[in-house]
């Protein structure tokens, strides 16, 4: 059940193993995609070297290759990267599972039609006539999520993959404790459709607000959707009542910045990631009150930035202003330069507060004592480069640049939640486990609802990675879990 990224990759690896396969997706064909469809495309995975990325885009030419630094990142580092990120909480063979088999993961992707880039504008920076690539993301997909998604729905029709719109399942069905039937909503009537497995890959719960205040907490209710307004629950509930589970942590989530007048939920008509505001390393963060409440350069924002949204949402007005001057202005990343951004705009600093509903004094005096606590030091955004303020609480670790060149700028942000951390809990084949941690015959599970990898926090781009890896693993798991009964009942 799902539509999304991981549900699609589970319905390609089965179809690929030679099974019937029906895709159920609540939402209309419009609105498809799930989550997937508002990503930038950015994808972690682990790699050796410049010429596993040429592998995966094949029209990368050798001019443009020698113009290139590309550090190494290794199975090692992303297991690492992993661990650090969720203090050391994430399961280990979950963990692995995503690690070790990413690259090939992302190398089936291309044998499906899936196409790459190199992730430019987000994720290098050009030194001395070539591009310096950093934190492990130097790779996205063509023309973002819904390049993605487009791609993954047409391989799917191309197997012969069929896909019910405006279907939403309801409830599991057993007999003689295996997966035997769907209970499906659809044109105001309930259908039952015989299974012999069922991959549950429908999101978690962040577009539900009543599960959003009582497991993550009430102020959650505030929280915008970025993404799709169907994932409100539905599979965990289904897998909770089949005696699944529950993994992770039920009470996080990935939650970013994202503009201040974001739309309540994702708009299909605006597709990719054009709200966030992720270039908050250059930048100070004030809340109302005129208080810094985060050191904005603790590492580079491919690991901060999926917790940083909880904490904008616990400040008053669940509102953060993001400021910067002239001399980094240009090095923000491109969602500032669209129409929907939000932003103020003076040429000094007073005038800047005035335009803000703020505590003027206070802003003024923090923005004073951030600068006067500047350290020397050489400012080189490829790097955690050590530049950071003394004196101050919280501090800035790193890229810590005086702000004093008018222009100056604000930019209004608040909370944007994207999926929970909690989920059911799964082996490594994809098998969802009751509480005995035993299989429950013919279920699997992928995407947010795999419960136990992310904690508080998650390296950038592991969401998709995750989503693929785990999405496939679940296809072929289920594929062999029909053929090992030897019948030919739809799946």
């Amino acid at each position: 059940m799902g539509a999304g990224n991981a549900a699609l990759c589970a319905a390609i690896s089965a179809r690929e193993a030679g099974i019937t396969v029906l895709v159920l997706e609540r939402g209309p064909e419009q609105k498809r995609g799930g989550n997937s469809y508002f990503t930038d495309g950015a994808i972690r995975f682990a790699y050796n070297d410049i010429r596993d990325i040429r592998k995966l885009i094949p029209l990368l030419s050798d001019e443009e290759a020698d113009k290139i630094v590309m550090p190494e990142y290794s199975t090692r580092d992303y297991y690492e990267d992993i661990m650090r990120v969720t203090g050391g909480k994430s399961t280990p063979a979950l963990a692995n599972h995503v690690v070790s088999e990413s690259y090939n993961t992302i190398s089936w992707m291309k044998e499906h039609g899936v196409e790459f880039e190199l992730n430019y504008n987000n994720q290098s920076y050009e030194k001395d006539g070539q591009f310096h690539f950093w934190g492990g993301l130097p790779v996205k997909t063509k023309n973002i999520g819904m390049g993605l998604m487009t791609t993954l729905f047409s391989r799917a029709k191309e197997l012969g993959v069929d896909i019910w719109y405006e279907s939403r399942a309801i409830e599991l069905k057993t007999e003689n404790g295996r997966i035997s039937s769907v209970l499906v909503e659809q044109n105001d009537q309930t259908i039952e459709v015989s299974v012999s497995s069922c991959v549950l890959a429908c999101g978690s719960f962040e577009g539900n607000k009543q599960m959003r205040a009582e497991e993550i907490g009430e102020e959650w209710e505030a929280a915008i959707v970025r993404g799709t307004e169907y994932n409100t629950g539905d599979g965990l509930t289904m897998a909770l009542a089949l005696g699944a589970q529950k993994n992770g942590e039920w009470s996080g989530c990935h939650s970013i910045g994202t503009d201040y007048n974001a739309p309540k939920v994702g708009d299909f008509t605006k597709p990719g990631d054009i709200f966030k505001k992720h270039s908050y390393p250059l930048s100070i963060m004030l809340n109302k009150e005129g208080e810094r409440f985060v050191d904005e350069g603790a590492d580079f924002r491919n690991y901060t930035y999926a917790k940083y949204g909880r904490e904008i949402l616990k400040q008053p007005g669940h509102v953060a202003y993001q400021i910067y001057d002239q001399q980094v202005r240009p090095m923000l990343r491109k969602e500032y330069n669209l129409k929907e951004a939000t932003y103020y705009q003076a040429d000094t600093l007073e005038e800047l507060v005035e335009k803000l509903p703020v505590n003027k004094k206070a802003f003024l005096n923090t923005i004073s004592a951030y600068n006067d606590a500047l350290e020397e030091g050489y400012y080189n955004p490829t790097v955690k480069d050590g530049k950071s303020t003394k004196g101050i609480t919280p501090p800035k670790t790193n890229w810590a640049l005086p702000i004093e060149e008018g222009p100056f700028y604000a930019f209004p942000v608040t909370c944007g939640i994207t999926f929970s951390f909690g989920g059911v809990s799964v082996n490594t084949d994809g098998e969802v486990l009751n509480k005995n941690r035993e299989p429950i015959a013919g279920l699997f599970a992928a995407g947010e609802m795999v419960g136990g990898i992310f904690y508080e926090n998650y390296p950038g781009g592991s969401g998709l990675m995750s989503g693929a890896v785990f999405g496939k693993t679940a296809g072929i798991s289920a594929a062999r879990y029909v053929e090992s009964k030897n019948t030919n009942i739809p799946s």
